[in-house]
């Protein structure tokens, strides 16, 4: 297996967390910012970031979030939680000899970076939010709003419900299921308007009936793709999977923080053809109230999902401009 030569300089470590240990990717010096991966990513998700942060003057950290890669894997649904996460990106940057950190996100890193800045802002002084925007805790149970969702399909979050069920379908052929995935939700290869979506299921069938098929997306070369499959081959898709299967709970361990805002310095990037930006327009139009902090807000033209891949370039012109204006 080979690797792009952006990711040769960097170091590798395993820190101590609640989970049992955390796998991190780092490179720079200088202060922390702390990159989070989503589904159905890893570290590796951020290998365009780290070079051109380092060389930006900062200490660059893309970790393995638990349930990941190289991360530990509790067992048990209830270890995804919310909560646990949090701890576990501050006992990271504890274990890395900081008592603060920038903290960026993408997907479901974006959700757990901005659950991260609001429940601890003593440790988290700004935060990224990447292709999944900001909506504050609260509203109705998640669980009862995706069931509502799809009419006679499944949405993909509900299908992901049932332990060892979206496994069975994955795990058989891991590498091809990513590539469908990915292929899905980016820009130039994502279902045509008026195809099926692949946010859902029909009735008895799989979620990868509806990804396009025989080509990957520019950004996703095979090495990469490669290395992607290489670490779920190892860990498997059940820690990954448990992140959806734990809405609930955090909807009632979050509840003293319904509806708070996030007051520290943010930044918003968002595809235009994603449809968590679409989906999620009212809680963008929000931010003057949920995000008073906020810097910056991009929705980039002709973008899927996998921004920071998709669009490399300008993310990291954004996300280094961003972290220029921070207070030091």
């Amino acid at each position: 297996m080979s690797q792009p030569a952006q990711v040769t300089d960097v170091t590798h470590r395993l820190v101590p967390s609640p989970a049992g240990r955390i796998h991190l990717v780092e490179q720079g010096d200088g202060p922390l910012v702390l990159l989070v991966h989503g589904f159905p990513e890893s570290w590796y998700s951020w290998r365009h970031q780290l070079p051109v942060l380092a060389s930006a003057g900062y200490r660059a950290v893309a970790m393995d979030v638990r349930g990941y890669g190289r991360s530990s894997k509790p067992e048990g649904a209830a270890a995804y939680r919310m909560l646990d996460l949090i701890e576990d990106n501050v006992a990271v940057v504890r274990a890395l000899g900081e008592e603060t950190a920038v903290i960026i996100g993408h997907d479901w890193g974006s959700t757990i970076a901005a659950n991260s800045a609001l429940v601890r802002p003593d440790v988290f002084r700004a935060v990224g939010l990447l292709s999944v925007p900001y909506a504050p805790p609260g509203g109705p149970r998640p669980s009862e709003v995706f069931a509502r969702m799809g009419c006679d399909e499944e949405f993909y979050v509900s299908y992901f419900q049932e332990p060892g069920r979206a496994e069975a379908e994955i795990e058989p052929d891991v590498r091809g299921w990513l590539a469908g995935f990915y292929a899905a939700l980016s820009a130039e290869t994502m279902p045509a308007p008026g195809f099926p979506d692949p946010h859902f299921v029909s009735r008895g069938g799989r979620l990868r009936d509806r990804f396009p098929a025989g080509r990957l997306p520019a950004w996703l070369g095979e090495d990469d793709l490669d290395v992607y499959a290489g670490e779920f081959e190892r860990s498997g898709l059940a820690g990954a999977l448990n992140r959806y299967r734990n809405m609930d709970r955090d909807w009632e361990d979050l509840a003293g923080f319904n509806g708070k805002p996030i007051t520290q310095p943010s930044l918003f990037l968002g595809g235009a053809l994603d449809a968590s930006t679409t989906w999620m327009a009212e809680a963008i139009q929000a931010y003057p109230t949920t995000l008073p902090g906020l810097v910056s807000s991009y929705v980039l033209d002709g973008c899927g999902h996998w921004i920071q891949q998709e669009r490399r370039e300008e993310v990291n012109e954004i996300l280094t401009g961003w972290l220029a204006s921070l207070p030091a």
